[in-house]
């Protein structure tokens, strides 16, 4: 019995869903959640085998949610759910640890045989977002002149923010208070022009490639 979790801020989303999946003999919802605190408190309870989760919810990034999950319950994979086409989420989904990626348009039986895939081991992009992250992975980056502005010290929680670990994480690895490292974060981000981790992350990624690629 594969064991999903829901993660959706509409109500009626997360019905109809939760609907489809419990018609399938294999799959049962253990529970539902409108926002990243209720979504985190409860998957901390049932231990789903999948999160299903929308990539946009009211409190806050499901990608940062996804992080979150991945690092803590390894063993729990995360299929992300969306309407929006949008390349940067996808890239960030796929560092977070995301198993699969796919548009709230697709059809039932295929969400249904995503979730089974994912359960299985299997990564999963939408075929029409796969091509777009490949190129945007294999593509030639610059170096970005913004990295400049950071201590050696923000170097360090920036290369620990890409690795997937939480505030508390990274407190524990650099001996700080978690308090002192989100006002660590909020002023790499300030410095950096961007609002989001997610986005620092693949700030960090884009540069690390940059720096490993040979000259032409």
């Amino acid at each position: 019995m594969i064991r999903v979790f829901l993660v959706d801020d509409h109500e009626l989303v997360r019905r109809g869903i939760a609907g489809l999946l419990l018609a399938e003999p294999d799959i049962d919802v253990v529970g539902e959640g409108a926002t990243l605190a209720q979504a985190w408190a409860r998957v901390a309870a049932t231990r789903p085998d999948v999160v299903l989760l929308d990539v946009r919810l009211p409190d806050g990034s499901g990608i940062d949610l996804c992080r979150d999950i991945r690092s803590r319950y390894p063993e729990t994979t995360c299929l992300m759910l969306t309407a929006y086409d949008d390349d940067d989420a996808l890239r960030a989904a796929v560092l977070a640890g995301a198993s699969g990626y796919v548009l709230k348009d697709i059809r039932g039986t295929g969400l249904v045989d995503a979730l089974r895939k994912v359960a299985g081991g299997e990564k999963l992009l939408d075929p029409r977002l796969s091509m777009k992250v490949m190129e945007r992975i294999t593509a030639p980056v610059l170096s970005d002149p913004r990295m400049d502005s950071l201590t050696s010290r923000e170097h360090h929680m920036l290369e620990l923010i890409a690795d997937g670990l939480t505030n508390r994480e990274i407190g524990a690895r650099m001996s700080l208070a978690e308090k002192t490292v989100k006002n660590y974060v909020s002023l790499m981000l300030s410095k950096l022009g961007l609002h989001r981790r997610a986005h620092a992350a693949i700030l960090h990624q884009d540069s690390r490639s940059a720096a490993v690629s040979p000259e032409p």
